[in-house]
């Protein structure tokens, strides 16, 4: 269950010491070490007593594990979900419940990003404005428990620009802590709570900014694109979406535990659908390769969200070999002129914990020669009600076409 790939096999030396063994090696053996996510180990590795042939061996292992990282805060709150499959959220078949909310409201990092993408927004609308701070209209659509209008309101304060806010939530449990939060601090003349779909509700002037987090694990697989070009009607002819554009990313991965966890379902439809998964014991087989772009407001006409794209994973011969069991996948967004969120590993988010990438199994593992390249192919597709996605592997040996039509997988509109 620890074995990702099959590179060639590492001995150690007789009696082995740090310089002797290369950096890639080090790292293949600690990551053996560090299975369980709780205890930092995944077996026991016994003193064979000071006269024992294996000494030298020991030592060297009790070396590597002494230089595995000490888990962070955000690390151990996200140990019980490592290698966990998730199914993605249904955001607008279902009401969210509020342990789901309280989640997502721990992560600090994400309303950072957002407080300073709207307070960049509205300093640029004070500057645009000769530098008169007129009133501004912002709307929060999909305002869940309230962060999004905390953010907003503080990023009022910092550029003393000021704001009528239209808090949108079609949620009533969430609504309920919306006005609480009005209450505790004051807001009710600034903030309105509209108890509404967005979908349907007919606003009463034009916004400036539109505020909203819909993104999920892949960026638009929670159906952002779709409801924020229905939203866009609430906008002004000068107005801005927040976020502006985001685009996600895949990459091929070997993951022979969550493989597993999908495998004992023993059906078609779990091998076809995407699950949330906080990877822990994979081996991502190549860089990741962009996918699908979305840029909000989205001024074309007819609007088309459908995409296809084919890509193709090359890998050095040096890498080895390796078994492949799907793929992986993450988002970078761009909020506002150069404030990200991002959980794409070469430019991810710091100490952002709100999303986990997202996993698309293969109803086969492919085995991957070294030195051949992987090519893929994936599809966003929407009908009247729903959207989903289709995926297939061309080489280095075919796998059929995953979740053809969304016969076992869709988010529904």
């Amino acid at each position: 269950e620890c074995v990702h790939q099959t590179p060639q096999p590492v001995s150690l030396p007789p009696n082995p010491t740090p310089a002797e063994l290369a950096a890639a090696a080090q790292q293949q053996q600690q990551n053996f070490i560090s299975i369980d996510p709780t205890t930092g180990a995944g077996f026991t590795i016994n003193n064979p007593g000071e006269a024992h042939p294996l000494r030298p061996y020991w030592e060297y292992l009790s070396y590597l594990f002494r230089k595995l990282p000490v888990l962070g805060s955000d690390e151990q709150l996200e140990a019980d979900y490592r290698d966990y499959l998730q199914a993605p959220l249904q955001p607008l078949q279902d009401n969210l419940e509020s342990a789901t909310y309280e989640v997502f409201e721990k992560d600090t990092i994400k309303y950072v990003q957002y407080e300073e993408a709207v307070y960049r927004a509205l300093c640029d609308r004070k500057a645009c404005n000769g530098g008169k701070a007129s009133p501004v209209v912002l709307m929060v659509v999909g305002a869940g428990r309230g962060p999004l209008v905390s953010a907003s309101m503080r990023a009022s304060a910092r550029s003393q620009v000021p704001l009528r806010v239209y808090a949108v939530e079609k949620n009533a449990n969430a609504v309920v802590h919306i006005q609480a939060l009005l209450r505790r601090e004051g807001w009710q003349d600034k903030v309105t709570i509209v108890t509404a779909d967005m979908r349907t509700w007919q606003a009463p002037e034009p916004a400036d900014i539109l505020v909203s987090e819909l993104l999920g694990s892949f960026g638009d697989n929670e159906l952002s694109p779709e409801c924020l070009d229905g939203a866009q009607r609430f906008l002004g002819p000068q107005g801005i979406s927040i976020p502006a554009n985001y685009t996600s990313f895949m990459a091929p991965v070997s993951c022979h535990k969550l493989w597993n966890d999908v495998k004992a379902y023993n059906d078609r439809e779990h091998f076809e659908t995407p699950y949330v998964a906080k990877f822990h014991r994979h081996y991502v087989l190549a860089p990741t390769q962009e996918m699908f772009s979305f840029s909000h407001p989205n001024r074309a006409t007819p609007i088309d969200n459908n995409r296809h794209k084919r890509v193709v994973y090359t890998r050095p011969v040096e890498l080895g070999s390796a078994i492949m069991h799907g793929f992986a996948g993450y988002f970078e967004s761009e909020l506002y002129k150069g404030v990200w969120l991002s959980t794409h590993p070469p430019t991810h988010t710091p100490n952002m914990s709100s999303w986990f990438p997202i996993y698309f199994p293969l109803k086969e593992p492919i085995y991957v020669p070294a030195g051949a390249s992987v090519e893929a192919s994936m599809w966003r597709c929407s009908g009247a009600h729903k959207v989903w996605y289709e995926w297939t592997v061309t080489a280095p040996s075919a796998s059929p076409i995953h979740n053809v039509c969304g016969r076992s997988y869709f988010v529904g509109l």
